[in-house]
């Protein structure tokens, strides 16, 4: 399930300012483009930013997500009618023979539940062309990110709106965190999430149990050394 953050309608309202200028999608366009990529597949797509741009580029994008406040604003956008949009998860994908499939952001690491995952790696290898290929990015646990996720080292306000996040806590492989997000109205909403910090070799193993084959394991230009971009070949 998504947390709030996506599933409020004035959180989702808010989520393409919180996120501004969205360059950590520019790797996913440009593999792609490498690719020739007649259909993509968006995973976790949230508010359609991603999509969008691929389908401006003439490219088939089937996009899903859990949240159905952000589909409505993905929807909601010029040339949103040229996506196909689906509420849900990897699991509700029809058949399909897509070339990429992608999850951006913290789509992977949102998928905490061991069984969810090996599902939705399952689900899109069957959505994949043979030799399709996905790509998904994750941080890289060593180096820690939630040491930052504090108000101090967050605290912004944009267009009026008060925003910052506090670490709840850190289980194993699992962290908790709370956005806090003040509009100019003084209405004050949360949003708590978890992601689960996978390590590169067992990232490595679910993928190969899945029928994938690991082709590059990539640096995230937005995030030098803090994040592992995971590329696989659909391998049966």
């Amino acid at each position: 399930m998504a947390d709030e953050g996506f599933t409020h309608p004035r959180l989702a309202a808010f989520y393409d300012i919180q996120e501004g200028q969205r360059d950590d999608l520019d790797p996913y366009v440009a593999v792609a483009a490498d690719l020739q990529a007649a259909t993509v597949v968006d995973i976790g797509c949230g508010t359609g930013v991603l999509a969008l741009m691929l389908t401006a580029q003439g490219i088939h994008v089937i996009a899903v997500d859990p949240a159905l406040a952000s589909l409505d604003i993905a929807k909601a956008k010029p040339g949103a009618d040229t996506v196909r949009w689906i509420h849900g998860d990897a699991r509700d994908l029809p058949p399909l023979q897509a070339d990429l499939a992608v999850m951006t952001g913290n789509v992977a690491q949102a998928i905490t539940d061991p069984a969810d995952w090996a599902a939705t790696l399952a689900h899109t290898h069957a959505a994949l062309r043979p030799g399709g290929t996905l790509m998904f990015e994750t941080r890289i646990p060593a180096r820690k990110a939630w040491l930052d996720w504090n108000r101090e080292q967050t605290h912004q306000v944009l267009d009026g709106t008060e925003t910052w996040v506090d670490l709840l806590d850190v289980d194993g492989p699992l962290v908790t965190f709370r956005w806090t997000t003040v509009f100019p109205d003084g209405e004050r909403l949360t949003s708590t999430s978890t992601l689960r910090f996978r390590e590169r070799e067992q990232l490595e193993a679910d993928l190969t149990a899945q029928g994938f084959t690991v082709t590059d394991v990539r640096d995230a230009p937005d995030r030098p050394g803090r994040e592992f971009v995971f590329l696989a070949t659909k391998s049966a």
